[in-house]
């Protein structure tokens, strides 16, 4: 493959897996070089300025991890919505040219077909089916009184317990190496 160069890329055209969708809810489509800020920022003015009830965040292959992440942001930032996801596996067609032909024909492609994982999460203000596959319900709001840190306390860093007695070496011993003598003395021990 060393003489061969990615010349075009791909997607297969996949309508969204969830059905009863309006026909205007907003598709956010995460590419593997998306900017998180970038897709976030319209992302949310479409859920509070535009006051859309329902967004889907969609990518495949690479860009799967960075699709999660822009959801569980939303779902902080925002609160209360509902999240059904589906997996799936989408075809990517990749186009390979030739750079060293040989003399007597022309350049030679090679088409390769890879099924890639592909993941689409629906993030809804309004509920949905609690029964259908990949439901995930609101998570609780916090109420008056507890933890104002945020909407969790994990990452927050706890003390340490006191180490065991039992752990703890009888006896530290030390090799000192520039004795007057020039031999080593090991810490406990006096020189006569």
């Amino acid at each position: 493959m060393e003489n061969f160069r990615k010349v075009r890329t791909s997607e297969e055209e996949m309508p969204l897996p969830f059905p009863d969708l309006p026909p205007d809810v907003v598709e956010m489509k995460v590419k593997e070089g998306s900017k998180i800020r970038n897709l976030m920022n319209f992302a949310m003015a479409q859920m509070e300025l535009k006051g859309r009830r329902q967004i889907v965040f969609s990518g495949c292959g690479r860009a799967v991890t960075k699709t999660i992440t822009c959801v569980e942001i939303m779902k902080r930032k925002l609160g209360g919505l509902h999240q059904v996801t589906k997996v799936r596996y989408k075809t990517v067609l990749e186009v390979w040219e030739n750079q060293d032909p040989p003399p007597d024909g022309p350049a030679q492609n090679l088409t390769v077909h890879k099924n890639v994982p592909s993941i689409c999460i629906l993030l809804s203000r309004d509920p949905l089916d609690p029964n259908q596959m990949g439901y995930q319900p609101p998570e609780p709001r916090h109420e008056a009184g507890e933890d104002t840190l945020g909407s969790s306390t994990k990452g927050l860093k706890r003390p340490l317990p006191p180490p065991c007695e039992e752990l703890l070496p009888k006896k530290l011993q030390v090799q000192v190496s520039d004795s007057p003598r020039g031999t080593g003395t090991t810490a406990g021990q006096q020189d006569h």
